[in-house]
């Protein structure tokens, strides 16, 4: 819990706002002294409707710096496998890595790989064991991380149950720059970074060239809550389509639940039973959307400590389960 002296403060910042309702102030300062109870979190945006509630950074580079934004990469990969069926670039969800990017499977291939569809891969349900974990240092220090993927031993069924791989990730990051004959940067850049207006850096790339399909990419927590807006937002940005809203709606649909968190996931993003969207890195990176409470936020934290379940992303769900939640109520 905060202690006095945090409360008084932020509540004494949260009454020089004029341009926020009183309400809002007052859930704005127990967000603001709750967050810098929390000696991870680095900074926290929050916005309901247009109206900025939150934009705190009490410790970390800001809120204008970039921050790698770890696992969060899997939603963005995501958001562009949408942008890349909307443009008709591989016929959709159903379409098999045999027929998007054939040349990405390695002789020795896992049997079965071939018929894995891009809906398998993006709900990390390939059926291959894991790469991340403890196999994530053996994976990232192979002469071909795709081809290391695509030849791990078969544990489940292609669509079975999810197995949380970066390496599932990382394998359709490559379909989509070899269908599209774009790098997955040029494609950020192009399909989000530029209708959003947002600055996406370059980021680790693998010994083939690839960008890292699920991991390390980099944004600004204002860059991350302009993405938390579109998701809100049904795919739009004031007013114009970024991408489309059925995409954004089939993101928000549970596929499969992870076997860790107990959380829904849909199409590459997290889904809670208090109705956040949302998407997840290492450490406490966080994008948040919640429609029905018109609501978005962004969190950053830092990268080189762990955030479980049952710590401290336990208790940065119950920031945004509390009193963000609640914001969306004033």
């Amino acid at each position: 819990m905060p202690n006095r002296r945090l409360f008084l403060a932020s509540t004494a910042a949260a009454l020089c706002a004029p341009a926020l309702p009183r309400a809002a102030r007052a859930g704005g300062a127990d967000v603001v002294s709750d967050a810098r109870a929390l000696p991870q979190l680095h900074a926290i945006l929050v916005r309901r409707g247009a109206e900025p509630l939150v934009a705190e950074a009490p410790r970390g580079p800001g809120l204008h710096r970039t921050a790698n934004i770890k696992s969060c990469s899997k939603s963005l990969v995501a958001l562009l496998l949408g942008a890349a069926i909307a443009r008709g670039e591989l016929s959709g969800l159903d379409a098999t890595l045999a027929e998007v990017a054939p040349a990405l499977i390695p002789p020795d291939a896992t049997e079965g790989v071939a018929e894995t569809t891009m809906g398998d891969l993006v709900t990390l349900r390939a059926g291959l064991e894991s790469t991340s974990g403890p196999n994530y240092g053996t994976w990232v220090a192979s002469r071909n991380w795709v081809a290391h993927a695509l030849t791990r031993p078969r544990v489940a069924p292609n669509g079975g149950r999810m197995i949380y791989s970066t390496g599932s990730t990382h394998v359709l990051g490559a379909a989509l720059a070899t269908v599209s004959g774009q790098s997955l940067l040029a494609l950020a850049r192009a399909r989000l970074g530029a209708p959003l207006g947002i600055d996406i850096p370059s980021w680790t790339r693998d010994p083939q060239g690839f960008y890292f399909g699920g991991n390390d990419m980099g944004l600004t927590p204002e860059a991350m809550l302009r993405v938390a807006l579109m998701m809100r937002d049904g795919g739009a940005r004031d007013g114009t389509q970024v991408l489309p809203r059925d995409w954004i709606s089939a993101s928000r649909s549970p596929r499969t639940r992870s076997p860790w968190s107990g959380m829904a996931y849909g199409l590459g993003w997290f889904l809670t039973d208090s109705g956040w969207t949302l998407a997840r890195g290492y450490g406490g990176q966080i994008i948040a959307a919640h429609p029905e409470a018109g609501l978005a936020a962004a969190i950053t934290s830092d990268p080189t400590l762990p955030a479980r379940s049952g710590g401290y992303f336990g208790d940065l769900m119950a920031l945004l389960d509390g009193p963000v939640l609640a914001l969306g109520r004033a």
